[in-house]
């Protein structure tokens, strides 16, 4: 027979054992008397998870609560600053303290939020009209108050945000009141580093502490307006994972803690785009990559405009060349790369040479006519020809290539050359003779090879590192090897269509000869502001953003689709900090080095001269011994 309580007309004073008793006499049949009394017996011993969860004892007082031999008071959130960024939430829940947190989502239906709204912006722009007529200073705050409710407005219409009632609670243990009020101290103190303002429950000490219990109910009902983005970024479970099997590390992942270790290789392509404002640390990451990446075996080639590369490269036993005037380095532009397999002909080889020789005297030169284009191509090829290099030639047996004079020498025996042949006079003879027109004479068997640039004239700059890219990409060619090329300042080629062209031809197909190409520029409204350097950063499937100056902020949050929080992390980043895009997932990332990187790597002048003084000082202690 089943058990049916029947309720007592009364039970003041009765015990639970009276009131026990007083039903089982309520009922006249002994059957189900005996019965009701087995089942209230059985029930007795009983355990439910009541039972073992609830505490021995419970005392309630004004701010906090004593549950069993542990305090817990609660705190709940009573401001937010204008932006949250991704991830703020996490120093407070990775803080090493005993505590429960909850949060309360409760939707709001956006006709009702769009109206309040609305009211919302008359009256600011009321309030800004009557400040006007009295002759009142112009209101920033409450101009931007208008722009963002403006811009809620539009995003609510969309349906790219959503509107919630959003309760944050935080239940705090210790094991005794000195504890818990040292450890509410420190908690207020994190919140407000973030800018976000709590207090502590008063006379709501029960309700609190049911609010964060595992049983999803608000009793203290202290929410918060929030649209989507926001109340995204307070999620408490943020996990921006860039660990991979195999890689290099890049640095640590600022969400977590955990570590970016990455192989660009395994990426669609192994390109990757490197954007940052002067001593925001792109130098030092990047050379901290090379460093790493010659580790595991990667040959690196880099073109240093401002020779920061140089003691690395010492260090490492690399081959630093220096490309100037006065140097003994020679690179030929004529050069042609030896030919791969059986599908790339000796014609392709020219036709290739031809165009990319052709960009390079638009530096040079300037602009073409027609008539000047024309000229130029067929001096070209009959400037190869004269040296036996045709399309029946088989490059691997060696040949010899042309240099500038004789492609001069060609030019003058054409007509209509002659006005070339001035311009040309000046490389071939005058002032910058001998940087372009002799056989080259560089060795790169080596896995560090390092072009410095620096010394060159600000004139001859992007002509030369054209000319350098492009033997760097015949040798590329000539030898199937996994390799990273770096082009640090990289804007000096964006300044012109032709060599902007080529870099972007090169981003584009050198992932097939196992080359990453990395692109390093602090001018970012000079590359993305160039129809090529958009195309480069899309061809590129990693990019690291460091500090970024305002000037350029906003061109770089409509680029990489940031949010307001990601934007503020870009301006306000210390040097080394940043966000590490790798495809579809990104993570503010710092960059990390041991001490013997930094010493290797280091670009601060006053790093750089306490080696130089270690460095002397040793020399003279080991000449004196």
């Amino acid at each position: 027979m089943a058990f049916q309580p029947i309720r007592p007309t009364t039970t003041h004073g009765l015990t639970p054992a009276e009131l026990e008793k007083q039903r089982i006499a309520a009922v006249h049949n002994q059957d189900e008397r005996t019965a009701i009394a087995e089942e209230l017996r059985y029930r007795k011993g009983l355990r439910n998870i009541w039972d073992l969860i609830a505490p021995a004892a419970f005392e309630v007082q004004s701010n906090y609560v004593r549950v069993g031999s542990a305090y817990a008071r609660t705190l709940f959130v009573v401001g937010y600053p204008r932006y949250l960024s991704v991830g703020w939430f996490a120093a407070i829940i990775n803080y090493s303290a005993t505590f429960d947190i909850a949060l309360h989502f409760s939707p709001m239906p956006a006709q009702f939020i769009l109206k309040q709204l609305k009211d919302k912006v008359g009256r600011l722009e009321a309030e800004i009209a009557m400040g006007e007529e009295k002759g009142k200073a112009r209101d920033p705050m409450a101009q931007t108050a208008i722009a963002d409710v403006e811009k809620l407005r539009d995003d609510l219409t969309q349906g790219t945000e959503h509107f919630f009632s959003v309760g944050m609670y935080m239940t705090l243990y210790g094991s005794s009141l000195d504890e818990l009020n040292k450890l509410t101290e420190d908690m207020e103190g994190l919140y407000a580093s973030k800018l976000v303002y709590t207090k502590r429950v008063l006379y709501q000490a029960e309700q609190g502490f049911n609010s964060t219990i595992p049983v999803g109910a608000d009793e203290l009902q202290i929410p918060f307006n929030m649209n989507t983005s926001p109340a995204a970024a307070s999620f408490p479970f943020v996990s921006s994972d860039l660990t991979s099997d195999t890689g290099i590390m890049y640095g640590v992942n600022r969400h977590n803690n955990s570590l970016i270790i990455f192989d660009r290789f395994s990426m669609p392509n192994a390109n990757s785009v490197v954007f940052a404002t002067s001593g925001a640390g792109k130098s030092y990451a990047i050379k901290l990559e090379v460093l790493r990446s010659m580790m595991v075996g990667t040959d690196v080639i880099v073109i240093d405009p401002e020779r920061e590369y140089q003691h690395l490269c010492e260090a490492v036993g690399g081959t630093y060349i220096n490309i100037s005037l006065s140097s003994t380095a020679r690179i030929n532009p004529f050069d042609l790369p030896r030919p791969v397999g059986d599908s790339v002909s000796t014609a392709d080889i020219i036709r290739s040479a031809v165009i990319t020789l052709k960009g390079l005297f638009r530096l040079m030169l300037g602009v073409f006519t027609p008539q000047e284009d024309s000229i130029v191509d067929r001096a070209l090829i009959e400037t190869y020809a004269k040296k036996d290099i045709t399309a029946d030639t088989d490059l691997r047996k060696g040949v010899e290539p042309p240099t500038m004079s004789d492609f001069q020498d060609i030019l003058e025996g054409m007509e209509g050359g002659a006005t070339l042949v001035e311009k040309l006079k000046k490389y071939t003879e005058g002032t910058f003779s001998g940087l372009l027109n002799k056989p080259t004479n560089v060795d790169m068997k080596n896995q560090l090879v390092v072009f410095s640039v620096r010394d060159l004239e600000d004139e001859l700059r992007p002509m030369a590192i054209y000319a350098v890219v492009n033997y760097i990409w015949n040798v590329v060619r000539s030898e199937l090897k996994k390799r990273i090329l770096v082009i640090d300042e990289a804007w000096w080629l964006m300044q012109h269509e032709d060599s902007a062209k080529f870099i972007y031809a090169l981003a584009k197909r050198c992932r097939k000869y196992y080359l990453g190409l990395t692109t390093i520029t602090q001018d970012v409204n000079d590359f993305l502001g160039s129809q090529y350097g958009q195309a480069i950063l899309t061809n590129s499937s990693i990019q690291l953003l460091l500090k970024q100056s305002p000037a350029s902020i906003d061109l770089i949050q409509k680029t990489f689709l940031l949010t307001e929080g990601e934007k503020y992390l870009l301006l306000e980043s210390a040097p080394g900090e940043g966000i590490f895009f790798a495809g579809q997932k990104h993570a503010a990332i710092k960059v990390v080095a041991s001490y013997a990187e930094d010493q290797l790597i280091t670009t601060d002048p006053r790093q750089l001269l306490e080696i130089e003084a270690a460095k002397e000082e040793f020399a003279e202690e080991k000449g004196l011994s």
